[in-house]
């Protein structure tokens, strides 16, 4: 296994190291598992020049990636391998080719852990620093370097990290530097281990440092953010709080300003005999963070600002006008109301659920600066005052319903008001307000045999015009599966845009194992996970998509 080693970071081979000199005598392998993970989604192209999707050279595409994992008593090792032959329309071209990009070593003793190579980590809600991976968007923002977690006492865990985030197959040119602890004053203080009140503190500071690269400005090389949290729960009540700071980092994304960021969210929950309440508020005000004062869009992004707005999953809803969180400035709140009506006249035999959803994003108020290049602020803003100018809206009711052992249905109600120009960067549309109306029925025939149905429809006047939608899904235990869809945009005020987006697919499932393979038009849109988007464009062509883990 020497040769092994050469292709390995000093630090990761002499972690490893320690399992084949075991496992040379037998001590450890007796006890090793390896498991893992495939996936691969293949996608063939045509032109269709209805439906705006251009010709492409490479006829078939693909996204792959494996990951194994040596796990051996407190060792754990790992690698992914990755290919992007080229990468699927939508994924950003520089993930062309492939190698293995991530790869760790881990000795955990319980109370002391530590990790060399690639990691993805998360303190607190986000606000300053989160490395996670997320494939529908093209994003893994892991660490390679360093990280070494510590529990000194009971109910203290602390964190701490350095290393460089990943840029497609090479490295974010800041190196990145962190620590975070964490409090339970339950579990350290004696006598409060059994009290009903929980109640946990935290605080976050990351630094980093970025060689400056312009000639005609002074930029900051190394740039610190913190943060500081408090989670209190009782019994169905919670609340969660956190604030974050950030010194001046001027960039591209921010006009080069020297303005300093802040960010604050605080969101609650309360629940009990069938009634749950859901509040949030979120403040942002300059906290573009990044490892590279250059990069724009999704890349380089070293921290997660979530966005308070419902998640919906339904086609039109999710793709056509959802939010992405402006980390340059915005005010949002979010309520939401559950109830389960229990069985009798009105809830029915076996009950109904409604939930009522509201949220509001908005600009920031502020007040321009004409100050210096040099040390430009950019503006000034009262932490409680709102912009009036609205970024989004989103309004809706769903009811969850079941009728019999056999016969369940959903239905649901939208209103949406969407500044374009602003979430989408775009200019011209200004703001469009649309309607969602959603009936989802499914009725099981027998233990085998199940049917879904939705029907969708989309009410606007503005940008393309309303929309119609209608799903079939048949299912046959436990293994395979059939979906058709279609999308078409019958209200579009051009006639030769007034077009079907009609899309087929089979599957089987075994085990760990699920192939899907389907056919069809994909329109033109955004897709969005957790506030983060991108633009996927449109496409003419076949799917092919493996998931198997063992």
């Amino acid at each position: 296994m020497t040769h092994i080693y050469r292709k390995l970071p000093v630090g990761l081979a002499l972690l490893i190291a320690p399992l084949a000199v075991q496992a040379q005598t037998g001590n450890v392998l007796d006890g090793a598992q390896v498991h893992g993970d495939f996936q691969t989604d293949v996608q063939s192209y045509k032109a269709d020049p209805a439906i705006g999707a251009p010709e492409v050279r490479e006829r078939v595409r693909s996204n792959t990636f494996a990951n194994l994992i040596l796990s051996a008593g407190k060792f754990s090792a790992g690698v992914r391998y990755e290919a992007y032959l080229p990468p699927l329309q939508g994924f950003d071209q520089r993930y062309n080719g492939q190698g293995i990009p991530y790869r760790y070593a881990t000795y955990d003793a319980g109370r002391f852990a530590v990790t060399v190579g690639n990691f993805y980590e998360q303190f607190g809600s986000g606000l300053v620093f989160r490395a996670y991976e997320e494939r529908n968007l093209g994003i893994d923002t892991s660490i390679d370097g360093l990280r070494v977690r510590l529990q000194p006492v009971r109910g203290v865990r602390i964190t701490g990290l350095a290393g460089k985030q990943r840029y497609f197959f090479d490295k974010a040119p800041a190196i990145v530097r962190g620590a975070d602890a964490e409090v339970s004053l339950n579990e350290l203080v004696p006598g409060l281990d059994s009290a009903a009140t929980r109640l946990t503190v935290g605080g976050s500071f990351v630094s980093k440092y970025q060689a400056a690269d312009d000639p005609l400005l002074i930029l900051p090389e190394n740039v610190g953010a913190g943060a500081g949290r408090v989670s209190i729960s009782n019994g169905g009540f919670v609340f969660n709080g956190e604030y974050a700071y950030r010194a001046n980092d001027p960039s591209v994304a921010n006009g080069f300003i020297y303005r300093k960021g802040e960010s604050l969210l605080v969101t609650t929950s309360y629940a009990r005999n069938g009634f749950g309440i859901v509040a949030g508020l979120k403040r942002v005000d300059n906290f573009d963070f990044r490892t590279d004062r250059n990069a724009t869009g999704i890349l380089n992004r070293l921290n997660f600002l979530p966005a308070l707005t419902k998640q919906h999953t339904y086609l039109l809803a999710a793709s056509i006008y959802p939010y992405a969180t402006q980390p340059l400035g915005e005010v949002s709140g979010q309520l939401e109301l559950t109830y389960h009506l229990p069985s009798g006249p009105i809830g029915g035999h076996y009950g109904t659920d409604i939930a009522v959803n509201y949220s509001a994003v908005n600009n920031l108020e502020t007040n321009p600066l004409n100050d210096a290049k040099t040390t430009k602020q950019g503006y000034t803003s009262d932490f409680f005052k709102v912009g009036g100018t609205p970024y989004f809206r989103d309004f809706n009711v769903e009811v969850h319903r079941r009728f019999s052992t056999k016969l369940k249905a959903n239905a649901m109600y939208a209103h949406f008001v969407y500044n374009k120009d602003v979430v989408e960067g775009v200019a011209g549309f200004g703001t469009i307000t649309s309607d969602l109306g959603v009936i989802d029925v499914a009725y099981k025939f027998s233990p085998k045999h199940s049917l879904r149905g939705e029907l969708q429809t989309l009410q606007t006047k503005r940008d393309q015009g309303s929309w119609a939608a209608a799903l079939l899904e048949y299912t046959y235990s436990p293994h395979f599966f059939a979906t058709v869809y279609d999308q078409y945009n019958y209200g579009n005020d051009d006639p030769t845009k007034q077009i079907h987006y009609l899309v087929g697919q089979v599957g089987y499932i075994g085990g760990t194992t699920r192939i899907a393979a389907g056919y069809g038009r994909q329109r033109a849109g955004i897709v969005c996970v957790g506030g983060v988007c991108r633009y996927v464009p449109a496409s003419n062509g076949a799917t092919l998509s493996i998931t198997s883990s063992f």
